[in-house]
């Protein structure tokens, strides 16, 4: 069996991924996709990956997916989820903000990609928003072509104002508020998928948690802000001692864990706890599973993650397109094959790792080095090493209590 060679330096290239399919490897077929309804957005997030980032071919953008770009889109994902007998998948509408949109394009994108995909495919619709324009108008038509809602929080307002604020300055978190009532307290409740929040180091992690639970959220997902070697997180230092972002989210599992019932579910630490007891995880955020979405920008072109516009300008892009390509000619692109090779697609020194099978090298983009390109640990490894390692001793001790053994003694 031939072995790849491993992108150090600098980056996977076409023939690798000829080289691993002779070697017999079939790559995992897409069951989810993020259509980018509108490139723009209403707000100016200070943390935003998509507009204050090294990549700013969102300007060459189109503002809104075209109608004939959707109904392609939508026969491209119909065919491949046939083509791969997928049962279930998942379409995300996106941005930029996608309400944007406008309602008569969204709700048309929804009815477009069900007629497309058939009864043969249970087919998940979602909208992620800042929920600056989620009115009940909104909500009425999410609820009439089954599209589940999640919104952007990073805490009260004072957190959130922080960053999450217009281009006049203006804070969004009055709007953001009003907007979660209506989801969570509403007659729309069942629409409610959950809350996305930044991690911002000088936010109380306990106190930032407990005011995303008065919206009664189904999950909470943590995000640590976008960085890498080149350009690392706020308030994290590559090299030097400290973990500060483990030291957050360690506060946050305490709270989270520690609760007498549970409250909400925080998919990036039920995630390292299902991969800690042998399970896998739901997000591409840890663990060796391949990384199964694909994105759709407005002007059809299929692209990778958006957050690898962090890298460099033009990371994201394949220089494929809905009109001429398949979401199968994707699945071969050097850069997204490479995300479904496990470990083979790791730097060394993640691949020597005890925690290679729970951390899998962390997310994609926060790996990347201008002399070696994404072969790299996570710009987070000492945080995520620390924070595995503590939520791993105390389920030790958890289920040495259950099974009567003194955690001295195991």
């Amino acid at each position: 069996m031939n072995r790849l060679r491993h992108a150090e330096p600098p980056w996977p290239v076409a023939d690798d991924v000829v080289a691993r399919e002779a070697a017999g490897w079939v790559p995992a077929p897409f069951h989810s996709f993020v259509l980018k309804m509108h490139s723009r957005c209403d707000l100016a997030c200070r943390y935003c990956y998509m507009y204050r980032s090294h990549d700013t071919s969102w300007r060459e953008q189109p503002r809104v997916m075209a109608p004939d770009v959707l109904d392609r889109t939508a026969e491209r994902i119909a065919g491949h989820l046939a083509a791969h007998r997928v049962r279930e998948a998942g379409v995300v509408l996106h941005g930029g903000e996608p309400l944007l949109a406008g309602e008569a394009a969204l709700g048309r994108a929804a009815s477009v990609l069900r007629s497309a995909v058939g009864p043969g495919v249970r087919l998940h619709l979602a909208l992620q928003t800042n929920g600056v324009r989620l009115t009940e108008r909104w909500l009425d038509l999410c609820a009439a072509h089954g599209i589940r809602v999640s919104v952007s929080l990073d805490g009260d307002r004072a957190a959130h104002d922080r960053h999450r604020r217009g281009a006049d300055g203006r804070g969004s978190h009055a709007r953001v508020a009003a907007a979660l009532h209506r989801l969570a307290d509403g007659p729309h409740r069942e629409l409610f998928a959950g809350l996305l929040c930044t991690i911002d180091l000088r936010n109380d992690p306990v106190r930032c948690y407990e005011h995303l639970l008065t919206y009664r959220p189904p999950a909470v997902d943590f995000l640590l802000p976008q960085g890498n070697w080149h350009t690392p997180p706020p308030g994290l230092r590559p090299g030097l001692p400290g973990t500060p972002y483990a030291d957050w989210l360690w506060r946050v599992f305490e709270r989270w864990y520690g609760a007498s019932r549970r409250e909400t579910r925080v998919r990036l630490l039920e995630d390292m706890m299902a991969l800690l007891l042998g399970g896998a995880p739901e997000t591409e955020a840890l663990g060796l599973a391949p990384v199964r979405y694909a994105v759709v920008e407005t002007d059809g072109s299929l692209a990778q993650d958006d957050t690898l516009r962090t890298a460099y300008h033009g990371a994201a892009r394949t220089g494929l397109h809905v009109g001429r390509d398949s979401f199968d000619a994707l699945l071969r692109h050097p850069g997204v094959a490479a995300r479904q090779w496990g470990a083979d697609g790791l730097s060394a020194q993640c691949r020597d790792c005890r925690l290679l099978r729970v951390c899998g090298g962390g997310h994609y983009a926060n790996r990347y080095r201008p002399a070696t390109g994404f072969a790299n640990p996570s710009v987070y490894c000492a945080d995520l090493t620390a924070l595995i390692d503590r939520v791993r001793e105390r389920l030790a001790g958890d289920l040495d209590r259950l099974r009567g053994t003194p955690a001295e003694a195991a």
